[in-house]
């Protein structure tokens, strides 16, 4: 796919979210897609190598919780995967700061290949579970957003997301569609970590059938100290 092809479709999901980005973006974002096939290759990195359906299906459905983010804000994307939504939304956002947490070393390689080569500033990688890094000072309580995508179900992905997140805070998880009897087998491991889900968007991504949900959850309260559990219990064991 040309860039003209590619510029073509992208603004024409975009203008259905009312995002306006300009060539610069453009050009970044399309170099990001042609990174993420090549380097697929080798990494599988992801099931979705179709261009029109990273278009879609990373780039545009990164992009719809962008509106949930404030002015500057500090973000971490746990379980960023080959970097989504965390690399969309810092092209898209110049003016947030970054942090992509993921346990695979692979695909920190790849990422920081992706942020060199795109000269993105403000943000990084990290290397490790989300589980352990909450209880490090340098990141317990410290970024106004902290997000996740389809990475674990509700109470768990509570678990992993919530200790990240500064008191009026927000933990925004992606879903997909009938989530009520997650959300509602989650509600007391939220407010056990210190949140409140104060929104739940539910919606088609542009110019097709497929739905998501976006989920945020506010952060009211300070998580005690025990939470996150060891790595691997969250899982396991999710809160209830």
């Amino acid at each position: 796919m040309d860039i003209e092809e590619f510029e073509c479709i992208f603004r024409k999901y975009l203008e259905e979210l009312n995002i306006n980005i300009n060539r610069e973006q453009i050009v970044k974002f399309y170099n990001y897609m042609n990174l993420l096939i090549e380097w697929n290759n080798r990494l599988n990195l992801t099931a979705i190598t179709n261009p029109k359906d990273i278009i879609l299906k990373h780039f545009v459905d990164s992009l719809t919780i962008a509106k949930y983010i404030g002015e500057k804000a500090k973000v971490i994307d746990v379980g960023t995967g080959a970097g989504f939504p965390g690399i969309p939304l810092k092209i898209y956002r110049d003016d947030i700061e970054v942090t992509l947490l993921d346990s695979l070393n692979k695909r920190i390689n790849f990422l920081n290949y992706v942020i060199e080569h795109l000269n993105l500033k403000k943000i990084k990688t990290i290397h490790g579970r989300a589980e352990e890094y909450a209880h490090q000072t340098d990141y317990r309580e410290k970024f106004n957003i902290s997000t996740s995508r389809a990475v674990a179900n509700m109470a768990t992905l509570s678990e992993y997301l919530i200790p990240y997140v500064k008191i009026n805070g927000m933990a925004i998880a992606m879903k997909g569609v009938d989530i009520d009897e997650e959300i509602k087998g989650a509600e007391n491991a939220i407010k056990i970590l210190g949140g409140k889900i104060t929104n739940i968007e539910e919606f088609e991504l542009p110019s097709t059938d497929a739905r998501r949900s976006i989920v945020c959850v506010k952060k009211i309260k300070e998580t005690v100290s025990k939470f996150p559990r060891k790595a691997g219990t969250p899982t396991k064991e999710p809160l209830h």
